[in-house]
């Protein structure tokens, strides 16, 4: 007896397969090549789904706009390799360090400025576990706050540019790279402001919870500042060579790595040892992205076949709760997923199926990658996985996965509130691309 099941049964039963394998622990990446292959086999047959494994393989890594993802990752490399991180929180300490919870507004401050040139939320909050967590301690502050800080500090490496999510996306959708970095700009900033406003709304409704430490004096804070020319500089030779047209956003990949890697050898701060591991950790990395990339693409082959993005927004759009009904409940999917999933798996997934429903309710494109974007960054720091909260557990082994959790709430709130305005302003994310 044999029976045929119709395509969009087919695409639920991936949907189901796909699941269980990630909760089975396999890898996402493998997981989505091995149900989109098995499920474009049953449809069309074993010769073409093996065709298009070598096929899609092979042009995804010889993919020239592809090559923005390891430079930016090689990028981060050199400057986490040679001490930039430590230079920002060193400088924002000595203005800072001596308000009521002045070290949790330091390290926002270093978080949003090593997230400029480094571009991964993962890298930047492991990071900072080093670098601020033990200060914050010796200083009194408490568990819950320290690690809270620096789980929401570390969501800022995927928002503010240059981000290998924001490229992901871009390339995914056809969208202009550039001009995605450009319009994280504004939310990362107002992410950095809103962050450092609910650090001191904390300081000022419970003066007794953060310590305030000693003032700095004005020769220790410009002593401080010199160090930062070097971030700052490569800061605004990759942004500012995107938004003046001076070169792409994978050109501006490859001179930011090599931007990184002279600044770091010119003062002295990557050896042939540093130079070896920097290379190295890059690879890996961008091995592990791109296995997430292919089987995704895998997987997205599948879902074209059954028809998915074109039942979705055909669902979603016959529903009758309006645009931003609609929107709600595509943010709603991106918490939930982030239970489940890490940002990149999430975005790969599930922006073909989303991206037709935003194109036929009209909402732009490039707006919508910053608000993804910073849902996703949400999905890093919420209950019950939260992968910044994993990342920071095993770097401080002492700390409690819940003392973490208790202290990420309040930027939790304060992401809510910013998607809000987000979605309520578009304008914050469209003026600068707009003058591109």
């Amino acid at each position: 007896m044999s029976f045929d099941l119709s395509p969009e049964a087919v695409a639920i039963v991936g949907f189901v397969a796909l699941f269980a394998l990630m909760l089975l622990r396999v890898p996402v990446g493998m997981a989505m090549g091995l149900v989109g292959v098995a499920g474009f086999a049953y449809l069309n047959g074993g010769g073409p789904a093996l065709k298009i494994v070598g096929h899609t393989s092979m042009r995804t890594v010889t993919d020239w706009n592809f090559a923005v993802i390891p430079m930016f990752l090689l990028m981060g490399s050199f400057a986490t390799t040679s001490g930039m991180s430590r230079e920002l929180f060193r400088a924002g300490n000595a203005f800072l360090g001596h308000l009521r919870g002045g070290l949790g507004i330091a390290t926002i401050a270093a978080c949003g400025g090593f997230a400029a040139i480094c571009g991964s939320s993962v890298a930047t909050a492991a990071t900072f576990s080093r670098v601020a967590y033990p200060e914050m301690r010796r200083y009194g502050y408490p568990q819950s706050f320290s690690t809270g800080v620096i789980a929401a500090g570390g969501t800022l490496g995927i928002m503010i540019p240059p981000s290998t999510v924001f490229a992901v996306y871009g390339l995914i959708t056809e969208q202009d790279v550039g001009k995605l970095f450009i319009a994280g700009v504004v939310p990362g900033l107002l992410a950095v402001a809103m962050y450092m406003l609910t650090i001191t709304a904390i300081g000022l409704l419970r003066p007794g919870f953060l310590p305030a430490g000693p003032r700095s004096t004005w020769p220790e804070r410009l002593a401080a500042m010199r160090d930062v020319w070097a971030t700052l500089l490569l800061f605004a030779f990759v942004i500012g060579g995107i938004y003046g047209g001076l070169f792409t956003a994978t050109e501006a990949a490859g001179m930011g790595a090599a931007g990184a890697f002279i600044i770091g050898v010119a003062r002295g701060r990557l050896s042939l040892a540093d130079i070896r591991r920097s290379l190295l950790e890059a690879t890996r990395t961008t091995a592990a992205v791109f296995t997430v990339l292919i089987g995704a693409l895998l997987f997205g082959y599948f879902l074209t076949i059954t028809q998915t993005p074109q039942n979705v927004t055909e669902f979603l759009t016959g529903l009758g709760i309006g645009k931003y009904g609609i929107l709600a409940l595509i943010m709603l999917m991106y918490l939930v997923l982030g239970c489940l999933m890490d940002a990149l798996a999430m975005i790969i997934l599930t922006v073909p199926i989303v991206f037709p429903v935003i194109k036929a309710l009209g909402f732009d494109p490039i707006w919508f990658g910053v608000i993804v974007v910073m849902t996703v960054e949400l999905g890093l720091i919420h209950p019950p996985v939260g992968m910044n909260i994993f990342v920071i557990k095993s770097v401080v082994e002492d700390v409690k996965i819940s003392t973490i959790f208790y202290g990420v709430l309040p930027f939790i709130i304060t992401d809510l509130i910013r998607l809000v305005i987000l979605i309520a302003f578009p304008v914050l994310a469209l003026w600068l691309p707009s003058h591109m």
